[in-house]
């Protein structure tokens, strides 16, 4: 909730909002008008020009770096600030005036511990590009390769520290007031942003993130991640090689290059169906920026700070609502949404399928080539509102994704839609997870796992037995026999759950 300690920066963020015109979404708050009136009187005249979203994202660029990465997070919220202005948001840049190189070669030795001179044969002051929270600067390492160092801001952890808690009381407080925003799980949506920045604010998370990102793709000749250089490499100190390549929005010089753009984006639709539905495991900021087309047509990826992740189950269920909408089979959407339990147990299946219908038929009527997946998805989530649907994060992270992802391909071969180049793969995924093999294989799994579970839980059995005997519980002397039996049998209750594991294996086969 809501501290003394916050009103000095809640009046500071109000003048701010207030000068961009930007405090609109107080209007449905009980006295959200007379407020905004008020702030209009005592900050003056706004300053505010064109849409909402556009004034809340020249505002949050001037609050500074903590704001501008919660804008992002809020850009794929639609559902909690609105369509058009999470589209807005979207397009905030998160580009800030760079820090001096001085401070980037002390933030290097600091956390390396060695000279920058040790470390690297040239390290350009200048730097590459730089960002709210981190900058790039280009160097050569001492044994003569080429890489890029992103170095974190100076004290830019103290700053989120300080702004985090601040989103937080907020959030808490906003719960409080308006029960009904419970549903967004605003709360939820600060925890869910304070993880992902904490995670960007530790590059030893991205570097690892790109290992594992390489790791899926070994053996790949068409998707490739740039190496870590772990000996170089801290919490506030990322070094990794340097990639070349062509932008992949930059359709001319790609196609001057002698690249195929509709190849190009047959492969970003295996890339994107690989990483999504295979691993489980996404870029989720594939923003042209952070996207290259290398000498040999392989997509080269950067940037690594924001990725995503999808359970099995997640993934199945995305993948059959998505092939549900391409056949019009509404009712499938509809009962692939119960099953999943994202909508309530006496929900009517048929109410379902006819909102969806709604929403899909308007975009799948258009030209193939037009056909946006990740508006479907974005008016989904939008309409499940009426449903009690709760918001699912990580799928509306997929979304924003998804949306970026369909810019990049529409920019290189406007006649073509990548999703309907991924149908088949998907459609073989599907058929391949839910065969009986993948049922036994994923029941066997669940079964190994309870057992690894087991000994753990015996053993917290007994201790809390000790903790409740030693504070003065009286046990039966029967229960106090059955448990010492317990301990000195560990076999035979081993043996009974071999047994119950065999016939469970039994049964499915």
């Amino acid at each position: 909730m809501i501290r003394p300690r916050h009103l000095g920066r809640i009046l500071s963020i109000a003048r701010t909002l207030a000068r961009h015109d930007a405090l609109f979404f107080l209007d449905p708050l009980p006295m959200g008008p007379v407020a905004r009136r008020l702030a209009r009187r005592t900050f003056g005249a706004p300053l505010g020009y064109g849409r909402p979203g556009q004034r809340l994202a020249a505002a949050l660029t001037e609050l500074g770096p903590s704001f501008i990465k919660l804008g992002q997070a809020l850009a794929v919220r639609p559902d909690f600030v609105g369509e058009e202005i999470a589209a807005d948001l979207t397009l905030l840049q998160d580009r800030l005036e760079p820090f001096s190189g001085v401070e980037a070669r002390k933030a290097i030795e600091a956390e390396l511990g060695k000279p920058v001179a040790t470390l690297y044969a040239h390290f350009d002051d200048k730097a590459l590009a730089a960002a709210s929270i981190a900058q790039v600067h280009e160097a050569v390492t001492a044994d003569g390769k080429a890489v890029v160092v992103k170095v974190l801001r100076p004290g830019i952890e103290d700053r989120f520290a300080r702004d985090l808690d601040f989103f937080a009381a907020m959030a808490e407080t906003a719960e409080a007031l308006r029960p009904d925003l419970r549903r967004l799980k605003p709360v939820e949506v600060v925890r869910r942003f304070a993880a992902w920045v904490e995670v960007e604010m530790d590059l030893r998370y991205e570097a690892a993130a790109a290992d594992e990102l390489a790791a899926n793709f070994e053996g790949d000749d068409g998707f490739r991640v740039p190496a870590m250089d772990w000996p170089r490499i801290g919490r506030r100190v990322l070094t990794a090689a340097r990639v070349g390549g062509i932008r992949i929005d930059d359709r001319a010089a790609l196609v001057a290059a002698g690249h195929d753009p509709a190849d190009i984006v047959a492969r970003m639709a295996r890339i994107f169906f690989l990483q999504v539905f295979r691993d489980g495991f996404f870029h989720a900021d594939l923003h042209p920026g952070n996207l290259f087309v290398a000498e040999d047509s392989a997509i080269v990826a950067v940037d690594f700070g924001i990725m995503g992740r999808l359970d099995r189950a997640t993934r199945q269920y995305l993948a059959e609502m998505l092939i549900g909408f391409l056949e019009g089979d509404y009712v499938r959407v509809a009962e692939v949404h119960h099953r999943a339990g994202y909508i309530p147990a006496d929900a009517s299946i048929e109410e379902f399928a006819q909102a969806a219908r709604s929403i899909a038929e308007p975009i799948l009527g258009l030209p193939l080539a037009e056909i946006s997946f990740a508006k479907l998805l974005e008016q989904l989530f939008l309409v499940t509102e009426r449903f009690k649907m709760e918001t699912q994060p990580q799928l509306l992270l997929l979304q924003k994704t998804m949306l970026v992802a369909e810019g990049v391909g529409r920019t290189l071969c406007p006649e073509t839609n990548m999703w309907e180049l991924a149908r088949p793969l998907i459609e073989d995924w599907i058929a391949e997870s839910m065969s009986p093999e993948a049922r036994i294989a994923e029941a066997v799994k669940d079964v190994a796992g309870a057992l690894a579970r087991l000994p753990r839980l015996v053993a917290e059995m007994e201790e809390t037995v000790g903790t409740l005997t030693r504070g003065g519980v009286r046990l039966h002397p029967d229960s106090v026999a059955a448990l010492a039996q317990a301990r000195r049998s560990r076999w035979p209750l081993w043996a009974g759950i071999a047994a119950v594991a065999a016939v469970v294996a039994a049964v499915l086969l």
